[in-house]
């Protein structure tokens, strides 16, 4: 969950007038990335990491129902609004059993839908989830590492989830295909750990993350 930024919000709209002022309305409390189809969405969801979706009922391409049912079959477990002109009982509630968390018919109200996402994205004041990294501690919920010293790094939602999978079971070494399967799309190529990795030694440390050769990659014991 997004803290010292804006919630990260994916709108699949598409409605060439009220996608782009739903986007405009929404800007002052969320990140708003806007796709104008079900398949542009749909990639969009898979590829990226959101703080929650709204989800538009009646899409080209893939239908908004199709749309959230896929994602909940891939495992996207982000808190999705969806919108409908269809306002009917029935359809909401097929809308909530396709995964949806909540609905809205349109018309609809600004401010009640920017209320409506403020409380799927809440976090009630969880206490924050640490894990210790030699002499940094992450938390992967605020996409941060902190250093016994003070220092502050902020993370993307890849970092955090790459940092958070390998410390989370710091004795075994994760192929390239394992942290793939775990954080990414399964048609991503095994390069892109690499290039995580390459990000996260200069943010942090050049042992951050250890390469075991022939193997994969296994968390580190960072100094500064």
């Amino acid at each position: 969950m997004t803290t010292a930024e804006r919630p990260a919000v994916l709108l699949v709209e598409d409605d060439a007038a009220l996608g782009p002022l739903i986007s405009e309305l929404l800007e002052p409390d969320f990140s708003v990335r806007l796709a104008v189809n079900g398949s542009d969405g749909l990639h969009l969801a898979l590829t990226q990491s959101w703080d929650a979706m709204v989800i538009d009922r009646g899409l080209p391409v893939i239908d908004g129902i199709a749309l959230i049912k896929a994602l909940r079959a891939k495992g996207i477990a982000t808190p999705i609004l969806i919108l409908t002109a269809l306002g009917a009982t029935d359809e909401k509630i097929r809308g909530l059993d396709a995964g949806a968390n909540d609905y809205m018919s349109k018309p609809f109200d600004a401010m009640e839908l920017a209320a409506r996402l403020r409380a799927l994205t809440r976090t009630y004041g969880l206490p924050a989830q640490t894990l210790g990294i030699g002499d940094w501690e992450l938390d992967a919920g605020a996409r941060s590492m902190r250093s016994v010293y003070g220092s502050v790094v902020t993370l993307t939602a890849k970092e955090a989830g790459l940092l958070e999978t390998l410390a989370g079971e710091p004795e075994r070494v994760f192929t390239r295909e394992d942290l793939i399967n775990a954080l990414f799309h399964p048609t991503d190529q095994p390069g892109v750990i690499d290039t995580y990795v390459h990000h996260l030694r200069r943010k942090i440390s050049k042992t951050v993350i250890r390469t075991v050769h022939g193997l994969g990659y296994q968390i580190g014991d960072p100094h500064d």
